[in-house]
C-alpha cells in the first residue's frame, strides 16, 4: 500500500502525463510528416521538461499495422505520418522523487477525415470492456467487497471474446510500481490473481484487441481503491478516438 504522499505523487504524475499526451497530439498536427520515432523523442523531451523519468523502456508510439504489436518501440528509421494513419501512444513516467510511483496511460488517434468502420467498431468494444470492468469494481465496493484480479479480468475479457474482433495479447491490467512501471506479479488484474486488490495502490485497466497486420487498439487508465472502499480514477478516460 502507498502512503498518502505517494498517492499525491502518483496523481501529479498522472496529471502531467495527460498534459503531455495533449501536447503530443498537438505536435503531431503541426508536423504532418513526423515519424513514430520522432514522436517518441518528443515525449521523452516533455518528460525532461516536466521533471519526469521513465524506466528501462521508452514510450510506445505506433502507426497502423504496428499498433497490432502491444509493445512496439520504434527505431530511428520508422514509419512516417501519412493521410489515414491510426496512431497509438503509451506513456508512463514518475516524478524524479525517491519512492514516487509511476502513472501509465494509453490513447489512440486518427490522422484523416474519417475513422474506418472496423477501427471504430473495435475501439467501441475496447472502451466497453474497460468501462464494464470499472462498473464491476464499483458494484463490488458498494458492498464493501474488493474483487479479485481474476474476476475483474473475466468481466472485461468476456466482452472482447463475444465481439470476436481480434486477439487478446496481454493481461487486463497491472499494479503500478515505484522502481518500474509494472508492480510485481501476482498482484495484477489477470487470471492468475485470485486475491483481492490492495487498497491505496494504483492499478491499470488496459484492455486491448489486436488484429495481426492491420491494427491494435488499447485504452489504459489508472485507479486505486481508497480506505473507505471508493474507486478513484486518477487519469482521464478516453471516450472517442481523437481526430487529428
Amino acid at each position: 500500500m502507498w502512503t498518502k504522499q505517494q498517492i499525491k505523487y502518483h496523481k501529479k504524475a498522472a496529471k502531467l502525463l495527460i498534459k503531455i499526451k495533449d501536447l503530443t497530439f498537438m505536435h503531431i498536427q503541426k508536423n504532418k510528416s513526423i515519424s513514430e520515432y520522432e514522436i517518441q523523442q518528443f515525449i521523452l523531451g516533455q518528460f525532461h521538461k516536466y521533471n519526469l523519468e521513465t524506466d528501462k523502456d521508452p514510450p510506445i508510439v505506433s502507426f497502423n499495422k504496428n499498433t497490432a504489436t502491444p509493445e512496439f518501440y520504434p527505431k530511428k528509421l520508422s514509419e512516417k505520418l501519412q493521410n489515414n494513419t491510426f496512431i497509438l501512444i503509451d506513456l508512463w513516467a514518475k516524478l524524479k522523487i525517491k519512492e514516487a510511483p509511476f502513472a501509465d496511460i494509453t490513447w489512440v488517434a486518427f490522422y484523416g477525415k474519417k475513422v474506418p468502420a472496423e477501427i471504430q467498431k473495435t475501439f467501441s468494444v475496447v472502451v466497453t470492456a474497460r468501462d464494464e470492468a470499472l462498473k464491476y469494481i464499483k458494484s463490488q465496493l458498494k458492498n464493501n467487497r474488493i474483487p479479485t484480479g481474476k474476476d475483474i479480468e473475466s468481466v472485461a475479457f468476456e466482452i472482447i471474446k463475444k465481439a470476436r474482433g481480434g486477439e487478446i495479447l496481454h493481461e487486463l491490467g497491472h499494479s503500478v510500481g515505484i522502481k518500474q512501471d509494472h508492480g510485481p506479479k501476482p498482484n495484477w488484474i489477470y487470471y492468475k490473481n485470485k486475491c483481492r486488490l490492495s487498497r491505496n495502490l494504483a492499478y491499470t485497466i488496459e484492455p486491448g484487441i489486436y488484429i495481426k497486420n492491420k491494427f491494435g487498439i488499447r485504452s489504459e487508465i489508472d485507479f486505486y481503491i481508497s480506505n473507505d472502499y471508493e474507486i478513484i480514477v486518477t487519469t482521464d478516460v478516453q471516450k472517442e478516438i481523437i481526430m487529428l
